[in-house]
């Protein structure tokens, strides 16, 4: 059975690099009706925390990510754990010993002098330094200061990577490379080539920045007579510049994303995009019709471009095919968030501010911020009310006409506002764009916003006209 894994630090929160990789290593599982393990790499015990394993889980769960086996929401999963490195220590010694007594590794006792005068000889010959350390033919007992070193073949590492190819290795020029500080410390390269085989993990999908440990990681593997794991290595997100990514162009968590109002359909989406497709234009995608269609033959080999710009585009299309009760829902909330008062609206009138605003947001964080108008009296330069050339006799007298137009216009029907305005428009011989602009204007003090008739139907009659009022004042104040 295929089965793959992702396997992060717990030492910060989830963020974009990490969660593309699960997304990958979860689409490939699904695709060949494999399974998902989830494990927390959390040896490094001054900078992993509860909390960050907490915030990888949550995130990675919220985006529809549930494991087979391994750590989750609900505890752990599966019979090969615990899945948890800081849970295993006992697990690593007896493979740390079968090397030392093998011969694949040894006791290294060189200091940190010792070790200078080697790099120091290496530059003076003019030669790459590899490190052979003096001791690998020696049995050492180990000292205080000891470190375990695997002793690296004379050989050639050549592997098949599902996106990028053959890749081949030459040892010579891979030094003894250290696998364990002592028997009860063994470290990342080590541990990761014995948690995949006692966890049976057939594919190791990752970020190509990991390639450099892949020759030792095979090295080690072979050593331990453990079965051969299938490699694939994802180009790295980069950003529009193709720089490496950074929080300016959107490096940030997926918790930040999620507390902007961005949706895990539209996440996931976006993030399968990146680096794969499925060989044409098509932008939208379910996460099952992603697993359908996943292969990592159409993995791309170089880089993928951040645009935070797509995201915005794909998140406005999932806020659209939201339910209303979810839209109404997340409009509310984040109206909160924003600020804003909503207990100054009846329900209808904050369901219509939120429809109004589910057209044109491209994240629930966005909603109000530019419907501000809605909720207090604008502030504006007088001149924006002018449509072309109008000066401001004729605008007083468009915003007169429609005042008087409102005036004789009943409550119940402001949900025919745009047909009644433009029918009298037409029938008074008046020009559109000078009476509507004018009237825009003066009840959102923008000169972007919302249409005219749809502002009315939210502020009402009564606020509508007395907008309208302040505005002919305002000119009349600035002749």
């Amino acid at each position: 059975m295929i089965k793959t894994r992702i396997a992060p630090s717990p030492t910060g929160n989830l963020h974009i690099g990490t969660t593309r990789t699960a997304l990958f290593n979860y689409l490939y599982a699904k695709n060949q009706q494999g399974k998902f393990v989830i494990r927390i790499e959390d040896t490094d015990i001054a900078r992993s925390t509860k909390e960050s394993e907490q915030d990888i889980i949550e995130g990675l769960e919220w985006l529809g990510l549930i494991p087979d086996e391994g750590v989750s929401l609900r505890g752990e999963l599966g019979d090969l754990g615990p899945y948890r490195q800081s849970q295993r220590a006992d697990t690593y010694r007896p493979y740390l010993e079968q090397l030392l007594a093998t011969g694949d590794a040894y006791w290294c006792n060189l200091t940190d002098s010792e070790l200078e005068e080697l790099k120091t000889k290496a530059e003076q010959e003019q030669r790459q330094f590899v490190l052979r350390s003096p001791y690998r033919e020696q049995k050492q007992e180990p000292t205080p200061q000891s470190v375990i070193r695997f002793k690296v073949p004379d050989t050639k590492v050549i592997f098949e990577d599902k996106i990028k190819g053959k890749i081949e290795f030459d040892t010579s020029l891979l030094g003894d490379f250290v696998i364990a500080k002592n028997l009860d410390y063994p470290l990342y390269n080590f541990v990761v080539v014995v948690d995949d085989e006692l966890m049976e993990i057939t594919h190791i999908i990752r970020g190509d920045d990991h390639i450099a440990n892949t020759p030792k990681q095979i090295l080690i593997n072979k050593a331990l007579g453990f079965k051969n794991k299938q490699f694939a290595h994802l180009p790295l997100i980069l950003a529009p510049d193709k720089s490496k990514m950074s929080k300016r162009f959107g490096a940030t968590s997926i918790k930040e994303y999620r507390e902007q109002g961005y949706l895990p359909e539209a996440m996931i989406n976006f993030l399968a995009l990146l680096g794969w497709n499925e060989g044409n234009d098509r932008e939208y995608y379910t996460l099952g019709e992603i697993i359908a269609k996943f292969s990592l033959k159409r993995v791309q080999k170089s880089g993928a471009i951040f645009n935070i710009q797509k995201l915005d585009s794909i998140n406005s299309h999932y806020i659209k095919q939201l339910s209303q009760e979810k839209q109404l829902e997340f409009g509310r909330e984040y109206l909160v968030k924003n600020g804003f008062d909503i207990n100054q609206w009846t329900a209808n009138q904050l369901n219509q501010i939120i429809k109004l605003e589910i057209q044109r947001i491209k994240k629930f964080s966005d909603i109000g911020r530019e419907l501000d108008f809605l909720w207090q009296q604008p502030e504006y330069n007088p001149e924006i009310l002018a449509y072309k050339a109008m000066n401001n006799p004729q605008i007083i007298a468009s915003l007169e006409w429609s005042q008087k137009l409102l005036y004789n216009i009943k409550d119940n029907d402001l949900e025919n506002i745009e047909q009644l305005i433009k029918t009298a428009i037409q029938e008074d011989s008046q020009q559109m764009g000078e009476i509507l602009w004018p009237l825009r204007v003066a009840l959102s003090g923008k000169e972007k916003s919302p249409s005219p008739f749809e502002i009315i139907a939210i502020l009402g009659k009564d606020e509508s006209i007395r907008r309208l009022q302040s505005a002919i004042s305002l000119i009349s104040l600035d002749k």
